[in-house]
């Protein structure tokens, strides 16, 4: 049987060890305090929903030692790492460097890092989310903040047995092409700093470096000021060399406040349409998407019915995806994102059902 990589996402928030996480979580849980609090804004809103595996510290070795034998026999055998830099410095590292890296069992896993640069604003404190999302920190980082991080991450996690590879080379993913090139200022600049980093890689021993996009749909851009010379993402990744795409989540590029089904059928065009701009596309797999537990009063837009037996379908229709366009990734959101309700871990309302719809499509 064809071997399939499927990496999940994980929001590594649910840790009170980075000590500005207590800007937005007080109680020193990191965002295990949103979840307890969520409640439930209509009849028949399963809030808040409650964590089978308890509301543990994920920046302890213990804690990832046992997610990493749950996933890893239910076939998920990468996790992707939203990775942040706030500040000049980094932001919740401490649940990679200190839970998933301290792990005994770590070997049974591949990790890659999506360096998650959008602005960190109100939305992650409920006390005053709701309104503007005023941003705390801004994810822009100039030429000498991104050389700082492309040698952080090149020197600290490329070379580490457990980095996830494609032909010999790094996976690394940006998640904001936006605040990319606005940071180091204009195309030809980020060109730059992309081309210094893939340059680095190879001092460091590696055959080069994959760039991975995140894909926020096929969206038009304008870096170039007041004579709106619009690109469109395809273009732009392309013009900066990026070697793969994938996507976060489908709310980003899809109507999701409709049956999941429906949903897929749309979903599905998309895929097609990814892989046909000329880039190496992984087809991306969403569990859920509704971000009430966040908010105090109800927020619309809520994706509906996504029982095991329809992330099953998904996940069928992903698989053949990828046979018929010959790769082997597959990403989904997410592992623990439990605050818009898309995650794999257990939990008091389908059980394991997630990670075994996994199980039946890509191990039995």
């Amino acid at each position: 049987m064809k071997k399939y990589d499927i990496a999940a996402y994980i929001w590594p928030s649910y840790t009170g060890k980075d000590d500005r996480s207590l800007i937005f979580w007080p109680d020193g849980e990191g965002e295990w305090q949103t979840v307890r609090n969520a409640e439930s804004k209509f009849d028949g809103h399963l809030l808040p929903r409650i964590p089978l595996l308890g509301y543990k510290d994920e920046a302890e070795s213990e804690t990832m030692e046992e997610q990493i034998e749950l996933a890893s026999s239910h076939g998920v055998n990468v996790f992707i790492y939203d990775w942040y830099w706030y500040d000049r410095r980094p932001f919740l590292e401490c649940c990679l460097n200190d839970g998933f890296l301290k792990a005994k069992n770590r070997s049974k896993m591949k990790f890659y890092l999506m360096w998650a640069n959008h602005d960190a604003g109100y939305t992650w404190d409920k006390r005053l989310a709701g309104g503007r999302d005023v941003p705390v920190w801004l994810g822009l980082a100039d030429r000498a903040q991104f050389d700082i991080i492309a040698d952080r991450v090149t020197q600290r996690y490329f070379s580490l047995p457990e980095y996830y590879l494609t032909d010999g080379k790094p996976v690394f993913a940006i998640y904001d092409i936006d605040n990319l090139i606005n940071g180091l200022g204009g195309i030809e600049n980020t060109k730059s700093a992309l081309d210094s980093f893939r340059e680095k890689a190879v001092k460091a021993g590696h055959k080069g470096l994959n760039l991975q996009l995140i894909l926020w749909g096929e969206r038009i851009h304008n870096f170039s000021g007041i004579d709106k010379k619009w690109m469109y993402s395809s273009e732009i990744a392309k013009t900066l060399g990026f070697d793969s795409v994938t996507n976060y989540q489908y709310v980003h590029f899809v109507d999701i406040d409709r049956d999941y089904c429906d949903v897929m059928k749309d979903v599905e065009a998309c895929w097609e349409k990814f892989a046909s701009f000329g880039l190496t596309y992984y087809p991306h797999v969403s569990l859920g998407w509704d971000n009430n537990p966040r908010f105090n009063s109800f927020r619309g837009g809520i994706l509906k019915n996504n029982t095991p037996e329809n992330i099953e379908k998904a996940l069928v229709a992903a698989k053949d995806f990828a046979d018929r366009h010959g790769v082997g990734l597959i990403t989904v959101n997410s592992w623990n994102e439990w605050t818009e309700m898309s995650y794999l871990l257990p939990d008091n309302v389908y059980g394991t059902g997630y990670l075994d719809a996994i199980n039946r499509v890509f191990n039995e």
